[in-house]
C-alpha cells in the first residue's frame, strides 16, 4: 500500500528531468518540504532557482510523514533547559512556534488547498510512574513563557494519567501542500526537474558544479536538501547521525473519532492524529520505531499497529500502509546552516528527529536568511558546523556496531576503533573511505 498522502495525489503534473547545461543563482538538490519552502522563499526574493528531484516531488520522506506540525517535540523541553540552559530552550521552542504560523502564512497568501487543521497536541502516559516527569515538563515550559497545560482528559479512546497539551498546533496534507509551493516556486520562474540523479558536488573558483548522469548545473549556492547529505566529506554528517525507521497505519474507525494529535511520552511509541479521506476522517496510527538495519518482521511493525488498531476499534478497516525514515542526531537538535566551515555557500537542513515538517520551515527561514545576507537569531541554536565532544559516546558506539546493515555501519565497516582504549580527554584518528577522521573523548566521559 502507498501512502495515503500519495495516493490522493498520484495524477500530479509531471517535470522533465534535467536535459541539458544550466546556470542557476541557486541549486536546491531534493524536493521534499525543505528544499521546496527553499525554492519558495529563494525565488520571491528573486533569485533564480533550479531544484534536482531524483524522484518526483515529496515522494520520499515528506509523502511518508504523519505531517503533524507542531514545536512539542516529545518531553523534549526539560533535556534542552538541562543540557543547554533556559535562552537556548527559549529559543528553539520559538524557532518552532513561528515556524507553524511561517507555514499558515503561505497557505494564506498563496491560497493553498491542503487541509491545514489547527489542533492541540498532547505528549501523553498511562504509566503513573511518569506523570512527575509529564508535570516537570510542563513546569519548565511554564517558566521558558510558553501556556503548556497538564490535563487528564485528551479525547483519546482510553484514560490517560497525565499529559502535556500545547494548544494552536495543526496538521495538513503536505503532498497538497507541496503542490502549492510547486506552482509558485514555477510562477517565480523557478525551475524544477525530477527523475534527475545528482552524483556529484564540486566547487571549482567562486561555482559549484553538480555533475548528474547527462548534464551540470553551474550555481553560486548550493542547498543540500536530501534528507541525508549524500556530500560525505568535509561534512562527515553520516558520523553526527543515524537513521530511524517508524511506521504509519491509515485506519477507517468506523464512528466518529476525536481531533487532536497525540503521542506517548515514552517507548513504545504510539503516534496519533486525523486525517480527511474520502469526505470523512480517518485515523492515522502511528509508531514501532527502531534503528534502520534492525530486523523488524511484520508482527513488530505493521502487526502491532493493525493489532493495537482493532483493540482500540474492533470493527475498523485498515486502508493504508507505509513506512518511512528519518535522520538522528546524536545530541538530539537538528544540523541548519553551512555545510562546512571550509567550504562556502554551500548550504544543508538534516536530521530533523521525525519533526520535520515544522523544522523544515526553521531550517529554509535559516538557510535562505545565510544566502541573502541576513541575520537570523535562531541560527545558532542548530549550528550544523557544530564541533561539541560527542557526550553520547555509548551511542557512538553502538550506531557503529549495532548492526551491519545500518547505514552508519557502511562507512565504517573497514575501519576499526576500540572507543574504551581512546584515554579521557584525548582523542583518536580512524580510516573512512581512505581518509582521516578524528574523534574525542570528553573529559567527563
Amino acid at each position: 500500500m502507498n501512502s495515503l498522502w500519495l495516493t490522493e495525489n498520484k495524477n500530479n503534473s509531471k517535470f522533465e528531468s534535467l536535459s541539458k547545461n544550466i546556470n542557476t543563482d541557486v541549486c536546491i538538490i531534493g524536493a521534499g518540504i525543505f528544499g521546496m519552502t527553499c525554492g519558495y522563499y529563494l525565488s520571491k526574493a528573486g533569485l533564480n532557482v533550479s531544484i534536482i528531484e531524483k524522484n518526483e516531488i515529496g515522494h520520499k520522506t515528506t509523502g511518508h510523514t504523519t505531517a503533524k506540525i507542531t514545536s512539542q517535540h516529545g518531553l523534549f523541553y526539560s533535556y534542552l533547559v538541562e543540557t543547554y540552559g533556559e535562552g537556548f530552550a527559549k529559543d528553539y521552542l520559538s524557532a518552532n512556534q513561528e515556524a507553524i504560523e511561517n507555514i499558515k502564512n503561505i497557505i494564506d497568501d498563496e491560497k493553498i488547498n491542503c487541509d491545514f487543521e489547527r489542533q492541540s497536541n498532547f505528549v501523553y502516559t498511562t504509566n503513573p510512574n511518569e506523570v512527575a516527569q509529564i508535570k516537570k515538563e510542563v513546569d519548565v515550559l511554564n517558566a521558558l513563557g510558553f501556556p503548556a497545560n497538564f490535563v487528564t482528559k485528551t479525547g483519546l479512546p482510553f484514560d490517560v494519567v497525565g499529559a502535556v497539551q500545547f494548544k494552536n498546533q495543526a496538521q495538513f496534507n503536505p503532498i497538497k501542500y507541496l503542490n502549492g509551493l510547486t506552482k509558485c516556486i514555477s510562477k517565480n520562474n523557478g525551475e524544477i526537474f525530477t527523475n534527475t540523479t545528482v552524483t556529484d558536488v564540486k566547487k571549482i573558483g567562486d561555482n559549484f558544479y553538480i555533475f548528474t548522469p547527462n548534464n551540470v548545473v553551474t550555481s553560486k549556492y548550493v542547498i543540500l536538501a536530501s534528507h541525508y547529505p549524500f556530500v560525505n566529506f568535509p561534512g562527515i554528517y553520516f558520523f553526527k547521525m543515524y537513521q530511524a525507521s517508524s511506521y504509519v497505519i491509515g485506519v477507517d474507525v468506523k464512528k466518529t473519532i476525536n481531533n487532536g494529535m497525540y503521542i506517548t511520552a515514552s517507548d513504545p511509541t504510539f503516534s496519533f492524529r486525523t486525517a480527511n479521506y474520502n469526505g470523512k476522517k480517518i485515523l492515522l496510527l502511528g509508531g514501532c520505531g527502531h534503528k534502520t538495519g534492525t530486523p523488524a518482521p511484520y508482527e513488530d511493525t505493521y502487526g502491532t499497529l493493525e493489532n493495537y488498531a482493532k483493540q482500540l476499534y474492533p470493527n475498523c478497516e485498515i486502508l493504508f500502509r507505509w513506512d518511512t525514515r528519518d535522520c538522528i542526531t546524536l545530541d538530539k537538535i537538528p544540523y541548519i546552516g553551512r555545510f562546512s566551515n571550509v567550504m562556502d555557500n554551500i548550504y544543508v537542513g538534516t536530521g530533523f528527529n521525525k519533526w520535520g515538517m515544522t523544522t523544515s520551515n526553521v531550517a529554509a527561514n535559516i538557510v535562505c536568511d545565510m544566502i541573502l545576507g541576513k541575520e537570523n537569531k535562531y541560527a545558532y541554536v542548530f549550528d550544523s558546523t557544530r564541533v561539541h565532544p560527542i557526550k553520547n559516546r555509548i551511542e557512538v558506539k553502538n550506531m557503529i556496531t549495532e548492526s551491519v546493515n545500518s547505514l552508519a555501519i557502511k562507512k565504517f565497516k573497514n575501519s576499526t576503533v576500540d572507543f574504551d582504549k581512546i584515554p579521557i580527554n584525548s582523542g583518536g584518528i580512524i580510516d573512512v573511505n581512505n581518509q582521516k577522521v578524528g574523534i574525542y573523548k570528553d573529559t567527563s566521559r
